[in-house]
């Protein structure tokens, strides 16, 4: 099968699948294709890939069997696809409910990469833990440059200056790789998750947990929150607020699939914070948990810096590429049998990640 590496949109410079996968992928019967440039952004230039054809982007489009991207490629687009060619992506599916009748109404066959289960199983081709790491490691580092302030303790001549202090909200994946990242910066971090089982991990870390009684869980949940009660929300927020009071830095994680991201920073908190303190909010593009988070804008409130960015991995391209590109060799491995595919859809990743199949295999 012929599978074709695409170049992502503007403002992403990461690219799918890296020149070290080239070999994987050939040996286990693919012919690869790259659009010209795909991989420059990343610091991987065409001749990196060694052995692929590389075709402009129009030429592509009709050539291939499988698409391979991380954002999906524009509707615009889809009529120059190879009738029955199959895309894979990351399609968000829980955020845009239409866009599995879309593909099978323009006869595309697609995998959306992040209805992967995140289950032991999958672990290996898990984009979403895998982006979610390069994210929290990324938004500290974004915090520490926005703070006029130290992240570790300083003793000098000159005087004693105190560690910042850090309030994570969510210890997912994301939330996990911030503790640690700010640990190792020096400061001093408390985290809050309604999930009870995140509790040893954060302390392992070396950070505090933040206990609220009254959370509901569940373990089928993938590793998002689940909805909680206002009654429970307004514990949260009371709770934060005291904590924020006193914090230099918010990074916030918290997303329920496919619902608005619960506000836990209202605007009465963050107007209520140290001058010069920041809040990172990586939940910004499902509304936010800070009241005031703007997708991808940097904002000033009272003196408060609100950074809203659920992408920053895409600002980290080389090593974000190396382990999507990872993820997405194992994946192609497990769906296919001398290059090609081999497809059961009772099988849990393959149903789990398939948002629309040909019409000849549909039930």
């Amino acid at each position: 099968m012929k599978l074709a590496i695409l170049k992502e949109p503007q403002g992403d410079a990461r690219v799918a699948l890296t020149p070290d996968a080239v070999p994987k992928l050939q040996a286990a019967g693919f012919s690869l294709l790259l659009e010209e440039g795909a991989g420059e952004g990343a610091l991987f230039p065409d001749e990196a890939y060694s052995s692929v054809d590389v075709f402009s982007r129009a030429e592509l489009l009709g050539k291939a069997d499988i698409l391979l991207s991380i954002s999906p490629l524009p509707e615009t687009e889809w009529p120059s696809i190879k009738p029955g060619a199959w895309l894979i992506a990351q399609f968000q599916p829980f955020v845009d409910e239409s866009v599995s009748g879309k593909l099978s109404k323009a006869g595309l066959n697609a995998f959306s990469l992040d209805m992967i289960p995140r289950t032991t199983l999958a672990q290996s081709m898990d984009v979403l833990s895998s982006m979610a790491a390069v994210a929290g490691y990324k938004a500290v580092l974004e915090a520490a440059r926005l703070l006029p302030r130290y992240f570790p303790m300083m003793i000098t001549a000159a005087g004693s200056i105190r560690p910042a202090t850090v309030l994570v909200l969510g210890a997912g994946v994301a939330g996990l790789q911030a503790i640690a990242t700010a640990r190792r910066l020096g400061a001093q971090v408390e985290a809050f998750d309604t999930r009870s089982a995140a509790k040893e991990e954060v302390k392992s870390l070396g950070a505090k947990f933040i206990e609220i009684e009254g959370a509901r869980e569940d373990a089928g949940a993938g590793g998002y929150g689940v909805e909680q009660s206002e009654a429970f929300l307004q514990k949260q927020r009371e709770e934060v607020q005291a904590r924020a009071m006193k914090a230099d830095v918010i990074i916030t994680t918290a997303q329920v699939r496919g619902r608005k991201a619960p506000i836990l920073v209202p605007a009465s908190t963050v107007e209520r914070m140290k001058p010069g303190s920041v809040i990172i909010d990586l939940a910004s593009s499902t509304g936010g948990n800070c009241e005031l988070s703007q997708d991808n804008e940097l904002r000033v409130h009272h003196g408060i810096s609100i950074l809203g960015n659920s992408n920053l991995a895409a600002l980290m391209p080389q090593d974000a590429s190396q382990l999507y590109s990872n993820n997405v060799v194992n994946f192609l491995k497990y769906i296919t049998s001398d290059g090609q595919l081999n497809l059961d859809y009772t099988n849990e990743i393959i149903g789990g990640a398939c948002i629309t199949k040909p019409a000849a295999e549909k039930e």
